[in-house]
């Protein structure tokens, strides 16, 4: 039975299928993205997305969509499904749907009268071209197939409209044409395998609506420009091949490319093979030298904090460690550059953070708990160099206090992970002390001892460390703040962050310590999709992430749960249960399995709603909520199969052994 498959009953009713996206990557930064009816609910959404240096670092919609009619008799059955200005839905292709079925790539299939046809698409790896496939399963007469190409031109973040300043030439091209709109844009070539009859028409489409852009507050509706109408005959039993790409492809090869992509996808046939799918399209190799991982799709771009995190997950847990390699060979040189000289990378968002230090650090960490210390000695200088970085308060937000923990300054801007903001200023004003930011950098120094040695003044701190951690952060209800800052009252709203000082491989509390922040995070903050950002209890709660920016920016952090922080909890479980919590854990996360077939199918989005039913919010495919649920799903793995430990915790930095 297929994993990820949907019936005509659902695909009909548009309140359940406009809610399910699709992505598809090709390591270049460009996409293929929409519903899994073909109707487009964002401006994000296209069948070619890429990204054009030259026109600046936002994504460009090029091929919108493209309208297929199904032409028998003189009778004409358009497929397509559009959302229209006052609610209006035109055609109904969705009608015509059987089936839709993502398990290898997406496929759909439609039934018109006596007319089966089969639609499936790739997006061709390290090239910015999409190929789509149409299959006559089934036709009892003449069969002709007239597509209507939609075309944008633009930035995501924009919507067009009707204009006199398009270019509506076009330029020959094998089996097809070439165009661009406007000048800037290279030309957009789309192609079939065989000869079709192209008629000239150039119109605009107007008042096409996106539903999710309206949702959001934001304007929400645009036109699209139609060049021309291909039309082509088809035989049952025959595949017509259609090329959407940056560069003119060869007609005579498209089924040969079609088929070697689809042979190297990997089938989506459970909840492993789907995030090690989603884990795979967020890799980012913009150069034959360079790798990253992109924070999210469809808006996202390489943000340090984010990569960091993921790194693991998307590489290390998904047998990638030529991936983990080349990641490590990008961005450790930049953060070195950065440390030495503040200088900003242009690719790279976000290495002035405050945390970005401790996290590379933990991610080094990551890698030795699977490959040995002795394996891991490779990064030991670049460990000691960043832990130097903060001991010797180089970084410009934070300083080490007497008592060995870092105070954090922001002047009104966002500090650590909750970065939301409103004019201009943090929603969440954390400063000074941060719970989470103190917790890795106390486990950032005990590695750095664990993997170069030891040195008098990092034992010294670390002992201060294990009597200030606590002091200053435990209270009196035996959990812990959040932040606490010099000459400002107490915040006692309990937050997610306290849980790092319980999961990360080294901490300076107690276990019985441990157990209570681990037990007022299950009471009060564990979902079935991830952990509040905010207790129910606590005053300002917000579970519903929706409506304008404002709104949301007030909710993300505010009772929004956060996927990404299940790989935190699933740690500190396992290290406080062991074998004893495998089975409550598992049960956990088959609320994150039963997600892949809803906001963004076959991954996992950035964010849910705090309170039932959990809707899925942000992006559609989040790098730290994938990576983190797979860091998650192996350490059940490895707990559940008796893997066991040389040393007395589960965090030897010797392999694993069976």
């Amino acid at each position: 039975m297929s994993y990820l498959k949907f019936d005509k009953t659902l695909l009909a009713n548009l309140d359940e299928s406009l809610q399910r996206e699709y992505i598809r990557t090709n390591r270049k930064g460009a996409y293929a993205s929409s519903t899994i009816v073909g109707c487009n609910t964002r401006k994000y959404h296209g069948l070619l997305v890429v990204p054009i240096p030259e026109l600046g670092d936002q994504n460009r919609v090029l091929l919108s969509s493209l309208d297929l009619t199904i032409v028998q008799h003189g009778a004409e059955f358009n497929v397509a499904v559009h959302h229209y200005k006052g609610g209006v839905i035109s055609p109904n292709g969705h009608k015509y749907i059987r089936e839709h079925n993502v398990d290898v790539v997406p496929a759909t299939v439609f039934r018109v009268g006596g007319v089966i046809l089969k639609r499936e698409q790739v997006f061709c790896h390290y090239i910015n071209r999409a190929i789509i496939k149409y299959t006559l399963i089934e036709a009892n007469s003449d069969t002709l197939l007239r597509f209507r190409p939609l075309l944008a031109f633009r930035s995501v973040r924009a919507l067009t409209h009707e204009n006199g300043q398009i270019n509506r030439d076009h330029v020959p091209a094998r089996n097809g044409i070439g165009i661009s709109l406007y000048n800037g844009y290279p030309h957009l070539f789309m192609q079939f395998s065989k000869e079709p009859q192209y008629i000239e028409g150039g119109c605009w489409y107007k008042d096409f609506e996106y539903a999710k852009e309206r949702e959001r507050g934001y304007e929400c509706t645009e036109d699209l420009y139609m060049p021309g109408i291909f039309e082509i005959p088809i035989k049952k039993g025959e595949s017509l091949y259609f090329a959407a790409g940056l560069e003119e492809a060869n007609p005579n090869t498209l089924r040969t490319t079609f088929a070697k992509e689809v042979k190297e996808r990997i089938p989506r046939e459970d909840f492993f093979s789907c995030l090690r799918n989603a884990a795979h399209q967020l890799y980012y190799r913009p150069t034959p030298e360079d790798g990253y991982l992109l924070a999210g799709y469809p808006w996202f771009g390489v943000r340090a904090r984010d990569l960091l995190v993921a790194l693991p997950g998307c590489t290390l847990c998904v047998d990638a460690p030529e991936r983990f390699e080349r990641i490590m060979n990008t961005i450790v040189p930049v953060m070195q550059r950065f440390m030495q000289e503040q200088e900003h990378c242009g690719t790279i968002q976000g290495l002035h953070e405050q945390d970005i230090g401790s996290w590379a650090i933990w991610v080094v960490q990551q890698y030795a708990r699977r490959n040995g210390i002795e394996e891991a000695r490779r990064f030991g200088a670049f460990v000691r160099e960043v832990a130097d970085y903060y001991l010797s308060n180089q970084h410009p937000t934070v300083r080490v206090r007497e008592n060995g923990l870092l105070y954090a300054t922001g002047n009104g801007e966002p500090l650590s992970w909750m970065d939301a903001k409103l004019n201009g200023r943090a929603v969440i004003p954390r400063e000074g002390y941060l719970v989470e930011l103190n917790a890795l950098w106390y486990n950032a120094l005990c590695f750095d001892r664990e993997l170069n040695g030891a040195r008098p003044e990092t034992d010294s701190l670390i002992s201060r460390i294990e009597q200030s951690f606590p002091d200053v952060f435990l209270n009196c209800y035996n959990y812990l703040f959040d932040y606490v800052q010099d000459g400002k009252p107490q915040d006692w709203s309990v937050r997610p962050n306290m849980l790092f000082a319980a999961s990360l491989p080294y901490t300076p509390l107690q276990r019985r310590q441990q157990l209570h922040v681990l037990e007022i995070t299950t009471r009060e903050l564990l979902t079935p999709k991830g952990i509040r950002t905010l207790s129910p209890k606590s005053e300002g709660y917000q579970p519903h992430c929706q409506g304008k920016q404002e709104d949301r920016e007030l909710a993300y952090y505010n009772g929004s749960a956060w996927p990404w922080l299940l790989g935190q909890y699933t740690e500190a479980y396992l290290r406080l249960y062991g074998n004893s919590g495998v089975a409550f854990l598992e049960r956990m996360l088959i609320g994150m399995e039963e997600e892949l077939q809803m906001h963004g199918v076959g991954t996992i989005s950035e964010l849910f709603d705090g309170n039932p039913p959990f809707t899925g919010r942000g992006a559609i495919s989040f790098a730290m909520s994938v990576g983190e649920i797979l860091r998650a799903k192996e350490l059940l793995n490895q707990t559940e199969h008796g893997m066991h430990l040389e040393t007395h915790h589960m965090y030897s930095y010797t392999k694993w052994k069976i």
